[in-house]
């Protein structure tokens, strides 16, 4: 057997960690609450939605591994494959997305979800990543795919890449209409605040505000 392609291989540990713990998290809250975390999300469209993100998912996984022990790369891709500086800056950033990924899990706790259940309300997160982006798993998710991307620019990670950010761009302004509709102006405010995918500002006063705005959920 060939030796295999050290980036592609390490790309698929990195993202089999990252859904590998997204797993846990959907079990822990079965055994927790008999749910699922919305893995299965009780609404129609969520359900249509992961008919085709799901095998995303999987391929974006279980493609690096099998590419890791190809013979070579498609011919046209063959330059960039190659390009070793590049695949590690790639690495490079998808370790910190997972690092960062897991910060937001342990922010979110109990409040985690995947999906939107129209009949469920749960915590506003507005501390910690969330102080300065409305959706950072979302946002650490994207960057995660770009840089599989760089670390494997093959024209299979590229079409799923195009899938996997057009769903989470979707998924994020669905999710916004619903905690809209769930808590009114206090999710109105937060948005004004605070950017969707990228933070508006650092500044002090910022991180001030959210703090207020959590000791005004814990006063109620």
């Amino acid at each position: 057997m060939n030796a295999p392609r050290w980036h592609a291989l390490i790309l698929g540990v990195i993202l089999a960690a990252y859904w590998s713990r997204v797993i846990r998290m959907v079990l822990k809250q079965r055994r927790r609450t008999g749910r699922d975390a919305n893995f299965v999300p009780p609404e129609p469209l969520g359900r249509a939605i992961r008919i085709v993100w799901y095998p995303v998912v999987v391929a974006w996984v279980a493609h690096p591994v099998i590419n890791a022990y190809k013979r070579r790369a498609p011919v046209p891709l063959e330059p960039l494959v190659r390009q070793d500086l590049i695949a590690a800056i790639g690495l490079f950033i998808a370790i910190a997305a997972l690092a960062g990924s897991w910060i937001c899990w342990k922010r979110m706790g109990k409040s985690w979800r995947m999906g939107i259940d129209p009949s469920e309300s749960t915590q506003l997160i507005v501390t910690g990543p969330y102080a300065y982006v409305r959706h950072p798993i979302y946002a650490l998710s994207s960057l995660l795919m770009i840089a599989s991307v760089l670390a494997l620019p093959s024209p299979l990670m590229l079409l799923l890449a195009v899938i996997h950010l057009t769903f989470l761009q979707w998924e994020a302004r669905r999710e916004e209409r619903h905690l809209l509709a769930v808590s009114g102006d206090q999710y109105a405010a937060y948005c004004a605040r605070v950017g969707r995918f990228l933070p508006r500002r650092f500044s002090s006063q910022a991180r001030g505000a959210t703090e207020n705005t959590e000791d005004t959920e814990e006063d109620k």
